[in-house]
């Protein structure tokens, strides 16, 4: 006797979500992630869910969301693998993930030790607590430490060898990365991804032949995988980079690869963030800004696209543009989120849309949070210059010098300049107001220490502008103007020395400068009216319009020499 049973309302539609379902599964969506392919992972999971919610399809749709740098949708997700398994450990582990992301340290470790207090035996929370410890800031030591206690219980495990790889890779323990993804293909040699990570080192050591060689390896085992065609294309691009001769053949070959890597991904706005991503390190801005401002025009787009359309605007002189977007981003991302490169690009298209003031307060908080960004203290003392704020300009260069260690001789000859010119303002202000305080002596000190480097660097080839700026120091360094020492004046006979045939009238005008300093030198300190004389003339040789000369020639006799 045959039952027949009726199926309708609910029940049906749970007949259809079943079988909607039937050719899906984790495992499906496990690989949608490794190939990233997220889209198309979130869809199979939130049809699992739909179908029977359990914490493990909870967790990993969670997980696809922090890859996609969604970590509040991450979190509520995590939360529900929670409510439906009080003691998922899973979820714990992304809940700890949630935490870093947002530098809630407390909170990260209490959720790291919670998802550890409930793994057992089992290996997957130690893997996924250790690759939340490898997000940014990665914390390799952590992501090591946290799997070194499921040794035992993950040595024949392939995807925790592959984590161990991972976190020695983020160490830069490469032997002892290679030696763990070795371990991973012995037990899975099927594995396309292990083949990619090798690669990846190979790549970062720039043995960029075995790196091709391994990733075209995992084609050969999986012709789609993704991840492999993105690796070659970085891989290409870092080649053109070390190899000019190679570098337009590579440059189009990571091109075409990255294409393929879109594709395979279904061009989704995640993928495209990737590519954004790609094109950031690539330098090649032109594109990124074309790439940003189609995505911007996305409701649904990530937030991020508004960072590369910033930097991108900036790179390629939009500067307006560039501000409207980076702003954007800084306003409205969490705080948490601003890293220090956007202030030094909002600090730079400040600079650039007549923001002086609230441009150098950017550039130099970039320099002060990341000490690799360093170099603003450079375009912060060229901005400083330019508005003449010239003892500041000075610190700056300084700071330059001291916290890049890229400094060259010619920062140096332009701290020393921005420090002579800070105190000779002082100096001279004093003339025009008797109330003004009394120059700062220590900017004289610094401006000469800094052309004393310079000088000692280029003894064997001295320079003739630092020994006149050594010179214009050393006349303002004199203790008492009515009783001269004449400490300048070997710097002037130096710098005749050295320029005495120069034809340029920059130069002629300093030669005129060097003469009438001898000549007042020899009228005034050593009484000898020949000589004074003498250089009066050679200074009006060199520059009929030398005030000195002209006015000791005044008084002499209004017969005087004019000069030629």
């Amino acid at each position: 006797m045959k039952i027949h049973f009726k199926v309708t309302g609910p029940a049906l539609g749970l007949l259809f979500a079943a079988a909607s379902v039937s050719g899906q599964s984790i495992n499906e969506a496990q690989k949608a992630i490794r190939t990233e392919q997220y889209q198309k992972a979130k869809a199979i999971l939130k049809n699992l869910i739909t179908a029977k919610p359990t914490e493990e399809n909870q967790f990993y749709l969670g997980w696809t969301y922090l890859l996609e740098d969604y970590s509040d949708s991450a979190k509520t997700v995590f939360e529900k693998g929670i409510a439906l398994e009080p003691k998922s450990a899973l979820n714990y582990a992304g809940l700890g993930a949630v935490a870093k992301l947002n530098n809630n340290t407390s909170a990260m470790t209490q959720n790291f030790d919670q998802a550890l207090a409930l793994a057992g035996k089992h290996t997957d929370p130690y893997i996924y607590v250790a690759r939340a410890a490898l997000l940014k800031p990665a914390d390799a030591n952590l992501a090591l430490s946290v799997l070194a206690k499921a040794e035992k219980y993950g040595a024949k495990d392939a995807e925790y060898q592959m984590a161990k790889g991972e976190a020695n890779h983020t160490k830069l323990d490469n032997s002892a990365a290679i030696s763990n993804y070795t371990d991973a293909q012995t037990i899975d040699p099927k594995d396309p991804g292990i083949a990619v990570a090798i690669g990846a080192i190979w790549k970062q050591a720039f043995n960029f032949d075995a790196a091709d060689q391994k990733l075209k390896e995992a084609l050969a085992l999986d012709p789609n995988y993704g991840p492999a065609y993105r690796e070659l294309a970085e891989n290409n691009l870092l080649w053109a980079r070390h190899d000019m001769k190679v570098a337009s053949d590579k440059i189009k070959e990571g091109t075409a690869y990255y294409k393929k890597y879109l594709d395979l991904t279904d061009h989704s706005p995640e993928s495209q963030m990737r590519y954004a991503d790609f094109l950031l390190e690539s330098g090649d801005y032109k594109t990124l800004e074309q790439v940003a401002a189609d995505l911007a025009k996305s409701a649904n787009t990530n937030l991020r696209i508004y960072r590369y359309l910033g930097y991108a605007a900036y790179e390629n002189g939009n500067y307006q543009q560039g501000l409207t977007s980076i702003n954007k981003w800084i306003g409205q991302a969490d705080v948490k989120r601003v890293i220090p490169r956007d202030y030094l690009y909002l600090g730079r298209l400040q600079l650039k849309t007549n923001q002086d003031s609230l441009g150098m307060l950017n550039l130099s908080k970039a320099a002060s949070l990341d000490s690799t960004f360093a170099d603003a203290w450079s375009e912060i003392a060229g901005a400083l210059y330019s508005k003449q704020k010239y003892a500041a300009a000075g610190d700056a260069y300084n700071n330059y010098i001291e916290k890049s260690h890229k400094g060259k001789l010619n920062d140096y000859f332009r701290e020393g300049m921005s420090y002579y010119y800070g105190y000779s303002d002082q100096y001279y202000k004093t003339f025009d107001d008797k109330n003004a305080p009394k120059p700062d002596s220590l900017l004289l000190t610094k401006a000469d220490s800094a052309f004393s480097y310079v000088q000692q660097k280029t003894s064997a080839k001295p320079v003739a502008d630092v020994i006149l700026y050594r010179a214009r120091v050393k006349d303002l360094e004199e203790p008492d103007r009515n009783n001269i020492k004449a400490i300048a004046k070997p710097y002037y006979e130096q710098y005749i020395s050295l320029k005495s045939t120069a034809t340029d009238d920059r130069s002629k005008k300093s030669l005129g400068e060097a003469y009438a300093y001898l000549g007042s030198y020899y009228s005034l300190v050593a009484k000898d009216e020949a000589q004074a004389q003498d250089n009066f003339q050679k200074a009006l040789a060199a520059n009929p319009d030398n005030k000195q000369a002209k006015a000791y020639f005044d008084k002499k006799s209004p017969q005087a020499p004019k000069g030629k």
